[in-house]
This record gives structure tokens, C-alpha cells and sequence, in this order.
């Protein structure tokens, strides 16, 4: 049996259910915050000190015991393990590593990563598991996509959208581009689409299949039921 491509989209409501506050793009909040002050470069500027303090409190969160993947995050691992790297590509818009600690590999981390850093002047991206002081490195910011910017890898997401069987959307509000205008590209391209969501997105409606309930149920309920449809898969 032809095995299938598979992209899918996670946006902070797969990770919700792991004590991460979900970004909501429609009261301009994130963690308290408003994100003109601390997910934009023009906030940056205005007051470096004050987002580097944001940004190394959620790295120093990210990093404590409390955080860990769960089950949603280990199923689609599973669906990587059982299709395959090369079938299987997870996008998402969330900048933790709970998808790799789970065991994905095949990720496209769109809107940057946490636990990494970007040198202004050479462009360097380098690891990063301490508070970044921005008296002694002024030039190392967030690795993080701020809104205004460019997503990272875009020409290989839409390549694989162009190819995909299934696009499959997790824990996203449908609110931010282009990560929205993504099952868009795959309906354009034939792929089934499926919405597994607490609740309805905005672009709920471009959705074939829509299963709304706590990620960490309805997503390793599909999984185990897309597997099935592949029983020579292993």
C-alpha cells in the first residue's frame, strides 16, 4: 500500500495542556503582555531589556519540570515513527521543543524557537538554555519570527503542501498568516483536511473532517484511527 504525505499544523493549543499559555492574536495578549511590546522588532527597540527579561522568563519555564510533552505531542510522534520522516512533516507556530522531546524529528519550527538565539550582525543562529543579558550581547536576540517578519522555511512548507494527502490542523485559532491560509494551499492541491481543535476555528469552514475537544484526546484518537487505515505501514 502507497504510504501517505501528511502535513500537519500545530499551533499553543497542542501544548495548552502542558502548562503553556496559548498566544491569542485577537485581545493582543500574551502572557499578560501586550505583543506590540514584546513580539514585535519595534518593541525590541523601544525596550531590549524589558523582552529579553520576557523571553528568558519562558525559556527559564520552558526548561523547569512542570513542562513536559503530552499525549497529544507523543501521538504525533507516533505517526512520524510509523509512516516515516519522509511522509510525515509537522509544521508548527509554536516556539517550544515539547514536539522533539516527544520524539518528532521532521519539524519546521515556522515562527522560530525558544531555546535559540540570533546574532543581528552575522546572522548566526546559535543554542540558547540561559537568560540573554542585553548589556553584555546587544546583538544576540530571540530566535523568535516577531509579527512583522518572515515565517522561516516557507518554500518548503508550501512545497510540501503542493504534495500533501493530508493536512491536518491542531490547537491553532486561525487567526495569524500564513500558518492560516495554509489548509487553503491544500484544499487547492486535493489533500483531505481535517480541524482537530478545542473549539471551531476561524477557518473552520475550509475543514472536510472537524473534531473539537481537549488536544490531548481527540488528536491521539485520530492518529490511532489514520493508522489503522494503514496496516502494511510498519
Amino acid at each position: 500500500m502507497l504510504l501517505p504525505k501528511i502535513v500537519i499544523l500545530t499551533g499553543a493549543g497542542i501544548s495548552a495542556e502542558s502548562g503553556l499559555a496559548t498566544f491569542r492574536a485577537e485581545d493582543g495578549l500574551w502572557e499578560g503582555q501586550d505583543v506590540n511590546d514584546v513580539a514585535t522588532y519595534e518593541g525590541y527597540q523601544r525596550n531590549p531589556v524589558f523582552v529579553q527579561q520576557f523571553y528568558n522568563r519562558l525559556r527559564r519555564q520552558l526548561q523547569t519540570d512542570q513542562i513536559k510533552p503530552n499525549l497529544a505531542h507523543q501521538a504525533l510522534a507516533r505517526l512520524e515513527r510509523y509512516f516515516g520522516s519522509d511522509n510525515v512533516l509537522l509544521v508548527t507556530q509554536n516556539v517550544d521543543n515539547l514536539h522533539e522531546r516527544a520524539g518528532s524529528q521532521n519539524i519546521i519550527h515556522m515562527h522560530g524557537e525558544l531555546l535559540k538565539a540570533r546574532d543581528e550582525q552575522t546572522d548566526e543562529v546559535i543554542a540558547c538554555y540561559e537568560d540573554i543579558d542585553p548589556i553584555l550581547t546587544p546583538n544576540l536576540r530571540p530566535h523568535i519570527v516577531w509579527f512583522g517578519e518572515i515565517p522561516l522555511e516557507m518554500a518548503r512548507i508550501y512545497q510540501a503542501l503542493a504534495k500533501t494527502d493530508y493536512f491536518i490542523s491542531i490547537g491553532t485559532s486561525g487567526h495569524v498568516y500564513p500558518a492560516a491560509g495554509f489548509v487553503q494551499t491544500a484544499r487547492e492541491h486535493d489533500s483531505q483536511t481535517i480541524e482537530l481543535n478545542l473549539a471551531p476555528s476561524l477557518g473552520q469552514n475550509l475543514f472536510e473532517t472537524k473534531i473539537y475537544g481537549p488536544a490531548t484526546q481527540v488528536v491521539p484518537d485520530f492518529i490511532t484511527q489514520l493508522i489503522e487505515q494503514y496496516p502494511s505501514a510498519d
